[in-house]
């Protein structure tokens, strides 16, 4: 078997680096897309995409203070991956 060419190697390092940049999306960061029915989803809060329509993102942020009071109220209740938060 021979040794790999230099332009090989480069190659092969550019595929490394880009899996690596994908693997980092997970780093907590949020990442919105347009979906082909018109939804807007939310990459990056769990497992799976959050997708809602306009009209009902609208809806979620008029009332983003009231969800805010309410989680607070019942964090106790709440399953938290960080307790210390």
């Amino acid at each position: 078997m021979s040794e790999p060419t230099k332009e090989e190697l480069l190659a092969k390092i550019a595929e490394l680096e880009k899996k690596a940049a994908g693997g980092s999306k997970r780093s907590g960061a949020l990442e919105f897309r347009v979906g082909e029915k018109g939804g807007v989803s939310v990459y990056g809060l769990g497992r799976f995409p959050v997708t809602l329509y306009y009209e009902q993102w609208i809806r979620l942020l008029d009332v983003a203070a009231d969800l805010r009071a309410f989680l607070e109220e019942n964090k106790h209740r709440l399953k938290l991956k960080n307790k210390d938060e």
